[in-house]
């Protein structure tokens, strides 16, 4: 297979950059081709601009998807930097409970937290086992929601099912024993109970985000850092206009909103980093107080089909 061309790699790039927002500068070439060599492979083209013209014409959107699953970060693990699970126990939800209930709310209290490239779903899982060892989890209304660009990392997170080594690394044996289950071949499965606290949905970050509700706490780790400068800021202010006037945006341990406009201002707690609206720093905007209401059951999943196919590992970045 010959490599790729500057004028291939210009166009799958763009080609790329429009579908995901994923910018590769031309040192990633490299990356370009390894990603895009099964596809290659199993499409028996010749060259990049075959596989470039095939995706642009396919009408059942498959390739596409296809490449998008291949281009994308699926690696992560378990409550990976575990310093954003701990300023969301710590500081995070306690501060949106009190002030909510020094509001006046009563009942099931409304929790709602997106995890917003959630990738094969450790995140999601991570956020709802730390509100577990947190709260009462029956006596709040709680909802976590993961989304990706993905279709492939997804149906691995709703399925909640991962190897046993997925499941050992950052996860201690009290917290694998009370949150998973043995599954077929050595695999442990997420319990019901966590997987009823949480849906997932395919979502461009890019796109506008008014279909979504307004959430207390997002979780945007590691997702900026391959955007352009222009497509951060349209990014920080979707995210902006779904998070709630006194919620809290985690980003990355390597990313910062420094030296860039945005609605947002850092908080540190515990040498945490967190940002909340500009407009948190006046009075904060309560949300109607929830209805009281009987603790209701959990609701559990239905149990699920056949298994998906595990997604190939991928690094843990675009490097």
């Amino acid at each position: 297979m010959p490599p790729i061309t500057d004028q291939e790699f210009d166009a799958l790039s763009r080609y790329v950059y429009e579908m995901t927002g994923i910018v590769l500068p031309p040192d990633k070439a490299y990356l370009l081709e390894s990603r895009m060599q099964p596809l290659m492979n199993a499409g028996g083209f010749a060259n990049y601009h075959e596989l470039h013209r095939a995706a642009r014409a396919d009408r059942s959107s498959e390739l596409p998807r296809q490449i998008v699953d291949a281009i994308t970060t699926n690696e992560t693990f378990f409550f990976r930097d575990r310093k954003p699970f701990e300023l969301l126990r710590h500081k995070i939800v306690p501060d949106l409970i009190d002030r909510r209930r020094r509001a006046g709310a009563v009942g099931r209290l409304p929790l709602r937290i997106w995890s917003a490239a959630c990738s094969t779903g450790q995140e999601v899982y991570s956020i709802a086992m730390t509100l577990a060892e947190l709260l009462p989890v029956r006596g709040y209304d709680i909802q976590i929601v993961g989304t990706d660009i993905s279709s492939r990392a997804l149906a691995a997170a709703s399925y909640g099912q991962y190897n046993a080594f997925d499941v050992q690394r950052g996860l201690p044996e009290e917290m694998r024993r009370k949150y998973f289950l043995p599954g077929a071949a050595g695999t442990m499965r997420v319990r019901d109970e966590l997987r009823a606290m949480v849906r997932f949905e395919s979502i461009n970050l890019l796109k506008p985000l008014g279909h979504l509700p307004s959430f207390d706490v997002i979780f945007c780790r590691n997702v900026a850092i391959y955007f352009s400068r222009e497509d951060k800021v349209r990014l920080f202010a979707n995210l902006a206009r779904v998070l709630q006037a006194d919620g809290a945006l985690i980003l990355g341990g390597s990313e910062t909103l420094t030296g860039m406009e945005s609605d947002f201002v850092s908080r540190s707690y515990l040498q945490g980093l967190y940002f909340q609206l500009r407009s948190s720093d006046g009075p904060a905007v309560q949300p109607a107080p929830a209805v009281e209401a009987p603790l209701r059951p959990m609701v559990v999943p239905p149990p699920l089909g056949k298994e998906p196919a595990r997604p190939r590992s991928a690094p843990s970045s675009l490097s």
